[in-house]
């Protein structure tokens, strides 16, 4: 990762089943991001992800074929919805190549050991493991055995769950990413519990922590970057009033640009765990600081005392701490009230 905070623009099934609305939200995804003056054009997500299932290892029989009428069903049954938004593994690889020929990198989830048959055509960049997959351990075991770099969900599961999926993925690799998610859909802002972050960051600080978010809006991931996440995930989608269930939870481009912007702005913020002054303030500093100055006229010879000082801007002078190189010493050249104290007019 290149970056402080790595983006990943989540696709999921918000490309409906068809390869171009796939190849849209890329296009969407790979556009940079006009920050205007604070530092021109910035790249913008960093990787897309997408889901395969395998439906023989998806659902029981009867969820399967249930009925499935509402405005954004694609099929008769819930099996037959689930088909249609299913791409090949050749419409995968076809989307992958479109992604790395705009310069994104791809993340998959594998939602079954079956669907592990798309590295045959290509290796994504990252695998990812979903919430609901977190305590589905013979899948994990298959995804760590590639030693892809993985990405794991925490949507549904507690520590005992996340420790056991690690326990597996480090037989074989330690290249692992955490994100805090909560799977409510959305995610209510009172369920998020978003410290959640500090408390991976502090409890698994030997992986990068992250976030993957369900909440409506950009508040949350800009609040998680804060907490030190270094990666965001968020559905996007080309228009939210499409047909499908995640497009209205999800960003389209006017709220995708506007999280970026957040996020590039708030990496930009944060700076470092110190307390220091920095250089941008040395101006003001000098202009708005305050300095001794004189109360009253104070005349050649005169031996100054508290009750001749007070403090007045700019601060180009003797700071209140240092005020004993000032306070008991001469006069040396005339000071006029209310004038900044130099060294130089006393000895």
């Amino acid at each position: 990762m290149n970056r402080a905070v790595y983006i990943i623009g989540e696709i999921g099934q918000n490309h409906n089943g068809s390869v171009d609305i796939a190849k849209l939200l890329i296009e969407l995804a790979s556009r940079p991001i006009n920050m205007g003056s604070y530092s021109g054009e910035v790249h913008g997500i960093d990787a897309v992800k997408l889901t395969k299932r395998d439906l023989d290892e998806e659902l029981s029989a009867s969820q399967m074929n249930m009925p499935y009428n509402n405005p954004n069903s694609f099929g008769r049954t819930y099996g037959e919805h689930r088909a249609y938004l299913e791409l090949s593994d050749e419409e995968h690889y076809e989307v992958y190549t479109f992604a790395k020929e705009k310069k994104l990198d791809f993340v998959e989830t594998l939602c079954a050991k079956r669907c592990l048959s798309l590295l045959k055509l290509f290796i994504p960049d990252k695998l990812k493991i979903a919430s609901r997959d977190l305590t589905n351990l013979p899948l994990i075991e298959s995804l760590a055995e590639t030693k892809i770099p993985i990405i794991l969900s925490t949507g549904m599961g507690d520590k005992t769950d996340l420790d056991n999926a690690l326990n597996v993925i480090t037989k074989y690799h330690n290249d692992i990413s955490i994100l805090h998610c909560v799977s409510q859909y959305p995610t209510e802002p009172q369920n998020l519990n978003l410290l959640s972050i500090s408390y991976l960051r502090n409890h698994y600080s030997q992986y990068v922590i992250g976030f993957s978010d369900h909440t409506i809006g950009i508040s949350a991931p800009v609040a998680a970057i804060a907490l030190g996440a270094k990666i965001v995930e968020k559905h996007i989608t080309i228009d939210r009033d499409m047909k499908g269930t995640d497009q209205k939870g999800s960003l389209g481009p006017d709220g995708v640009n506007r999280m970026i912007r957040d996020i590039r702005l708030t990496e930009m913020e944060m700076g470092t765990e110190d307390l220091f002054i920095d250089p941008s303030v040395n101006n003001a500093k000098e202009k708005l600081e305050r300095s001794i100055a004189s109360i009253r006229d104070l005349h050649i010879g005169e031996v100054i005392s508290d009750e001749d000082i007070h403090l007045l801007s700019p601060g180009t002078g003797v700071r209140w701490i240092e005020r004993n190189k000032i306070i008991g010493r001469k006069v040396k050249s005339e000071i006029k009230k209310d004038e900044i104290i130099f060294i130089e007019n006393v000895e």
